[in-house]
């Protein structure tokens, strides 16, 4: 496998996934510097970086002068640049909660899944106070979807439901291992939403989604 052949993102050229690379082996470069490794002019580089700046994969990070004349910018991975390389953590996690449930910690997972969910909606309840139910659950989208969850609205055309579908499992690998996350996102929704919710899709049993109703009130 090549390098090039880590970063599948649709849409992306392997000359942008080379410049990925070539920014994650050196670090923050000007287009000059990343030239010498293309055999490309270095206008045509730039035209490249500033695709790669649209997408929030790179982004300028300072400034070098090197003699006479305008200083050359340089040019880093962002967060989400950095996400499109190999990682472990998801797999870490799940090792490490596989060894607390193994060796009788059970209480202690579930203790953290709270306190994180707790947090997690510490951290929002000043951005939902005095929103009315519509702008709450819109709000609710908006926050999981900052989570990683890939949330949709909707409202069932059958019993006229809002409905909730989260069609991303941003900890995937724990809930292979163990289905305390899944009890306390379905706390933190309900908490999101300030209402009672109903799951009649899930994920882990094979369904496209962890899908949710949403009490009316």
């Amino acid at each position: 496998m090549s390098d090039s052949d880590y970063i599948r993102v649709p849409g992306l050229g392997h000359t942008q996934r080379d410049l990925l690379h070539a920014l994650k082996r050196r670090g923050p470069s000007t287009t000059e510097e990343l030239a010498e490794n293309f055999q490309l002019a270095t206008g045509t580089l730039r035209e490249h970086i500033r695709a790669l700046e649209a997408r929030r994969l790179v982004e300028r990070v300072g400034r070098r002068s090197e003699g006479p004349g305008r200083p050359h910018v340089i040019y880093g991975l962002t967060d989400a640049g950095q996400t499109l390389f190999p990682q472990g953590e998801a797999q870490l996690l799940a090792a490490l909660v596989e060894h607390l449930l193994s060796t009788g910690r059970e209480e202690l997972v579930e203790e953290f899944f709270l306190a994180r969910a707790k947090s997690g909606y510490a951290g929002v309840a000043d951005r939902l106070e005095k929103l009315d139910p519509a702008e709450r659950r819109r709000a609710a989208v908006e926050i999981m979807t900052e989570s990683g969850y890939m949330p949709e609205l909707s409202e069932d055309s059958d019993t006229g439901d809002t409905v909730i579908r989260l069609c991303n499992c941003p900890l995937r690998s724990v809930v292979a291992v163990t289905r305390l996350p899944c009890r306390t996102e379905e706390r933190l929704l309900a908490a999101l939403v300030d209402a009672e919710i109903e799951r009649f899709a899930y994920m882990p049993d094979g369904d496209d989604s962890c899908s949710y109703r949403i009490e009316s009130r």
